[in-house]
């Protein structure tokens, strides 16, 4: 049996290691596919070194995020492949652009990360994750409220609730992490006495959005540990907005090093929706730079906090954050990618 799996960015490079892992040891046959979408070295390729990825059967290279010009490339390469599966990641424009191929040749589509939602239609990952899920007959859900979400909506695929397939790559690989990190050592900083802040999305790369935040961040009276996105750098610099002395930053690192500093740090700053749930994973309080969130049990525990782009709320989330004293287990078990790999297999065979 062969699997099509389609990536172009960084949290799908991740979520897709445990699960190339799995499909290889059920003696599934996995071509990927790369967009390049994400095409920034760090951004990229390390994370293919680092993962311990299968290298790409096609490297598009297409260095865009836009679907309609993405589809075309990737519809080539599954007219040449003829895979049982096409198997999208999420909810970026390559998921999108994947999903369309894959529909338009007739090929059975599985997404991972089925039934998420924020709510927020301006955000264009909300409205790439309802068109995705419109379109695959496996619906892999991370946890029930999104298969609940999914039956709400009458969506038609076949819904299964695996868990998540970054909790396999976090629980796998943060004791490694842990033990090659460098970057603290390096800044003389200690476990729990430090800040780490990311930010990346397009929305909070825009004025007034980014100023405010940066504001926010610049209040902070604790070091900051901010690994700058490429896109972030640029808006920055366009703006000409300065981060204040106690914002050290670090240019973007690797899946491992990120996750050490995830691990170790005593709040999490982020507009990432995978590391609203690392935070959670690693028992370190989040405070989340969005209105609104997909990882909606994140913030119902108390171990997450929206605070969208205000500087008052921002200062004041960080100072007050603290893990709940109980949480319970959140999206999986860490076998999620196992879990997938068998859903395959057996609706394939069905």
């Amino acid at each position: 049996m062969k699997i099509a799996s389609i990536v172009g960015n960084r949290p799908q490079f991740i979520k897709s290691a445990p699960t190339s892992i799995a499909l290889r040891e059920h003696g599934l046959d996995e071509v990927v596919i790369h967009t390049g979408q994400h095409y920034d070295h760090e951004l990229s390729q390390v994370f293919f070194e680092e993962l311990g990825l299968p290298e790409p059967r096609y490297r598009l290279d297409l260095r865009t995020a836009d679907p309609q010009v993405m589809q075309p490339p990737i519809e080539a390469c599954l007219r040449e492949e003829r895979p049982d599966w096409v198997l999208v990641y999420g909810d970026t424009n390559s998921t999108l652009a994947g999903a369309l191929a894959a529909t338009a040749l007739d090929l059975p589509l599985a997404h991972v990360e089925a039934g998420l939602r924020s709510g927020d239609l301006s955000m264009p990952e909300e409205r790439n994750r309802i068109e995705t899920d419109k379109l695959a007959a496996v619906l892999l859900c991370p946890d029930e409220r999104s298969r609940e979400t999914l039956a709400a909506e009458g969506v038609s695929g076949h819904a299964e609730v695996v868990g998540d397939v970054m909790a396999d790559a976090c629980f796998r690989l943060t004791p490694i992490a842990l033990q090659r990190a460098q970057t603290l050592d390096a800044l003389g900083l200690k476990p729990d006495r430090y800040l780490l802040l990311t930010l990346h999305r397009e929305a909070n790369t825009r004025q007034p959005r980014l100023g405010r935040i940066v504001e926010g961040v610049n209040r902070l009276e604790e070091p900051v540990l901010f690994p700058v996105h490429p896109r972030t750098r640029a808006a920055l610099d366009l703006e000409g907005l300065e981060l204040g002395t106690r914002v050290l930053t670090l240019p973007p690192v690797g899946y491992l090093e990120l996750t050490a500093l995830a691990a170790q740090a005593r709040v999490i700053l982020t507009d990432s929706g995978g590391l609203q749930k690392e935070a959670y994973w690693h028992g370190v309080p989040c405070v989340t730079l969005r209105p609104s969130t997909e990882w909606v049990d994140t913030v119902e525990t108390g171990a997450n906090t929206l605070v969208d782009d205000d500087p008052e709320r921002l200062a004041e989330a960080v100072a007050t954050a603290r893990m709940p004293g109980e949480r319970p287990q959140l999206y999986g078990d860490g076998h999620a990618a196992e879990k997938i790999a068998q859903t395959l297999v057996r609706l394939r065979r069905a």
